[in-house]
C-alpha cells in the first residue's frame, strides 16, 4: 500500500476534528464557560475545521451533573445555546463511551438535534455492545465512528476480528486510537495499513486520534495521514487529559489544503488557552507521561504523580515498571 499525497499537495478527502472541548475536558471536569466554548466554535468556523465535537453524552445516572460541566453531558440545549441552529457547514459530533451513557434515553433523532454525529468510544473487548450502539444511532439519523481505544494493548488477532465485525456494521469511521501515547510511527503506519484493508472494502474511511506521552502525537497523526488515514483529530494548544493531544496548529499548518486559516486558531490560542493554562490547568508533556507511555500504560499514575508536584522520576519509572511486569 503506497502513501497518499504528498507535502506538496492536499488530498480533498481529509476532514479535520477538533476535540478540544471532549478530551480538554478531561482537564477541568468539563467546566468551560460559555464564552470559550462560543469563541472556539467560531474559530473553528473562520478556520473551516470540518467536525467540532463538544463533549460526551454521559449517562445522568452514572455521573452526578453537579461535578462537571455541561460538556460531560452534552444536552442539547447546552449545545443549541452555542450553535444556534448550526447553518454552518461544519458537523457538530458529540462522544459516547460504552457502558457509560444512555443513548435511547438522551439522544434524540438527529431530525430533531443540532448534532451531526455520534462516536462510540469502546475497548476492544467491548465491541458487540459498541455495534450495537452504532447501529442504534445509525437508525436514528447520526453519521458514526468507532473509536477503539487502547489499541497498544489489543492482539493482532483481535484487532482483526474486531475490524471484521465493523465492516459488516453501518460504522462510517474506523477510529485508530492511540490512547497511551505509546505507538511509533512505524507501528501506526502498520495498524493504518490494516485499518484501511478493512474499511476501504465496504466504503469506510479511517480516522487517526493520537497522544502525545512520547511527543509523537503530530507525527503519528501524520503518518496514518499519509498512509490513508482521511479523519484526524485534533486539539487547539494539544489541550487534553494528561499529556495531551496533536496539535490542531501544528495539523493546520502542515496540511496544505487552501480552506483551512490556522490564524483563527492562533487567536484563540492567544486568548484562550494561555489564559486556560494561567488559571492552573496543568496537561502537556512531562517525564511522567513519557514514562507510562514508554510502558504502555495509563497515563492515571502518571496524572496523580504531576498533581502532588512530584520529581523523583527515577523512583516513578522503577514503580510503574513493576506494574508492567
Amino acid at each position: 500500500m503506497e502513501r497518499k499525497g504528498s507535502l506538496m499537495t492536499y488530498r480533498p478527502d481529509i476532514k479535520v476534528l477538533d476535540a478540544t472541548i471532549r478530551d480538554g475536558g478531561l482537564v477541568n471536569n468539563f467546566r468551560f464557560d460559555d464564552e470559550f466554548v462560543k469563541k472556539l466554535y467560531l474559530a473553528n468556523l473562520k478556520a473551516e475545521v470540518d467536525y467540532m465535537e463538544f463533549g460526551y453524552k454521559a449517562s445522568k445516572d452514572i455521573f452526578k451533573e453537579e461535578d462537571y460541566g455541561d460538556w460531560k453531558f452534552c444536552n442539547e440545549d447546552s449545545i443549541r445555546r452555542i450553535v444556534g441552529n448550526n447553518d454552518t457547514d461544519m458537523k457538530i459530533a458529540v462522544m459516547a463511551d460504552v457502558g457509560r451513557c444512555n443513548l435511547e434515553r438522551d439522544l434524540l433523532p438527529k431530525s430533531e438535534s443540532v448534532i451531526d454525529m455520534v462516536r462510540i468510544a469502546t475497548y476492544i473487548t467491548t465491541m458487540p455492545a459498541a455495534i450495537e450502539m452504532i447501529e442504534y444511532c445509525h437508525s436514528l439519523g447520526y453519521e458514526t465512528t468507532c473509536n477503539i481505544m487502547a489499541i497498544s494493548k489489543a492482539n493482532t488477532a483481535d484487532i482483526e476480528v474486531a475490524l471484521e465485525m465493523l465492516s459488516k456494521s453501518s460504522v462510517d469511521v474506523i477510529y485508530l486510537v492511540d490512547s497511551y501515547g505509546s505507538l511509533f510511527p512505524e507501528q501506526i503506519q502498520t495498524l493504518t495499513k490494516q485499518y484501511l484493508a478493512c474499511a476501504e472494502d465496504c466504503g469506510k474511511a479511517v480516522g487517526m486520534h493520537a497522544h502525545n506521552n512520547q511527543q509523537l502525537a503530530f507525527a503519528n497523526t501524520i503518518e496514518a495521514c499519509s498512509m490513508g488515514a482521511s479523519f484526524l483529530d485534533a486539539t487547539v494548544g494539544s489541550l487534553g487529559r494528561g499529556a495531551g493531544n496533536c496539535a490542531m496548529e501544528l495539523l493546520l499548518g502542515f496540511l496544505k489544503n487552501p480552506k483551512y486559516n490556522i490564524t483563527h486558531i492562533l487567536k484563540f490560542y492567544e486568548e484562550y488557552i494561555l489564559s486556560l493554562k494561567e488559571q492552573g490547568a496543568v496537561w502537556g508533556y512531562n517525564v511522567a507521561y513519557l514514562l507510562t507511555g514508554k510502558m504502555n500504560l495509563h497515563p492515571s499514575s502518571a496524572i496523580t504523580f504531576t498533581k502532588e508536584g512530584r520529581t523523583d522520576y527515577a523512583e516513578f519509572y522503577h514503580r510503574i515498571f513493576d506494574m508492567e511486569c
